[in-house]
């Protein structure tokens, strides 16, 4: 019930009334900038450039939404990027179609950066996310209920060797065979092994700590929550703002962003959110073995307990 409730709320929650919230976008000139941000207010995060040039160069590194600059005295030029998702481009169009119609000015569109042809929702991203976090979930809830069978070494070992072909086979599968994922091979594979690994060693130590609800906690954290606030569906500056407090520190949320910026944009920023990958899988990783070593210690005592044999009473 409790996931249940958890899973319609989050995603029907979100998509309910999307609102930008400051909304990445550049404006080439000072006057232009002002009256954006005095006009739009919140909904968006003005970034004043010297050039046109210059605010393109936003938008294809992955900086800005879109860039905006005044092309004559009656036309805005509107730049934006595609692959920013369909939901953060509509917004910023929106917006600025609507500051543009009140002073009177025709407003001119280019996508430079666009979705690749076999990606034209661009939710491809999403699907192979949600895909390699659910079989990596399963595995390791499988391995945590075959605990009496099977030694803890091998089950490390069948979630790390997992973790890295299955990155193999999604990167292959999205890339090189479908064209829906514009990633470097080499990028993509190891971006969904590292959530691949997060997340089964994540759960497994849920599991180890708290059984049952260990289970039920993973499923909540890593792929009902996890996976609505990636900003994959509805874009992260159209999310409430308590989930973009947490999209870019859950699995699924650095996941898609590595993805997104390897395939389309320069990359430099996937370091954070491949770190944050890599935090997941340590941390869980290191949280079995403590388990494991707290369980054991508990053995041993129950044994040199028994052996002693019962206490003599005087």
């Amino acid at each position: 019930m409790v996931i249940g409730a958890a899973f319609i709320s989050v995603y029907v929650g979100i998509q309910r009334d999307p609102q930008p919230t400051h909304l990445p976008v550049a404006v080439a000139s000072e006057q232009l900038a002002t009256a954006a941000q005095q006009g739009l207010g919140d909904k968006v995060q003005i970034t004043e450039v010297s050039t046109p040039a210059d605010g393109v160069k936003m938008v294809k590194d992955g900086d800005a939404v879109a860039a905006v600059s005044l092309t004559s005295r009656t036309s805005l030029q509107f730049d934006y990027a595609g692959a920013k998702g369909l939901s953060e481009t509509a917004a910023a169009r929106a917006l600025v179609h609507g500051l543009a119609d009140k002073a009177g000015l025709s407003v001119q569109e280019k996508d430079v950066v666009p979705l690749v042809k076999y990606d034209s929702r661009g939710l491809s991203a999403f699907y192979v996310v949600f895909g390699v976090t659910l079989a990596s979930f399963v595995l390791a809830q499988g391995l945590t209920g075959a605990a009496s069978k099977v030694r803890l070494r091998h089950r490390l070992y069948a979630m790390g060797g997992f973790a890295v072909v299955i990155g193999v086979v999604a990167a292959t599968i999205a890339g090189p065979i479908l064209g829906a994922l514009t990633a470097p091979w080499i990028a993509l594979a190891a971006s969904l092994a590292l959530l691949s690994a997060a997340v089964a060693f994540t759960t497994k130590a849920l599991g180890s700590w708290l059984g049952a609800a260990g289970i039920g906690l993973a499923v909540l954290l890593l792929t009902t929550v996890g996976n609505a606030v990636s900003g994959a569906t509805i874009g992260y500056d159209l999310l409430p703002q308590w989930t973009q407090a947490i999209s870019p520190i859950l699995p699924p949320g650095a996941a898609f962003r590595a993805v997104n910026e390897f395939g389309y944009f320069d990359g430099a920023t996937t370091w954070s959110s491949l770190l944050v990958l890599g935090i997941w899988a340590v941390a869980g990783f290191a949280l079995v073995l403590v388990r494991s070593a707290v369980e054991g210690k508990r053995s041993q005592l129950l044994v040199a307990q028994a052996q002693a044999g019962p206490v003599p009473v005087s």
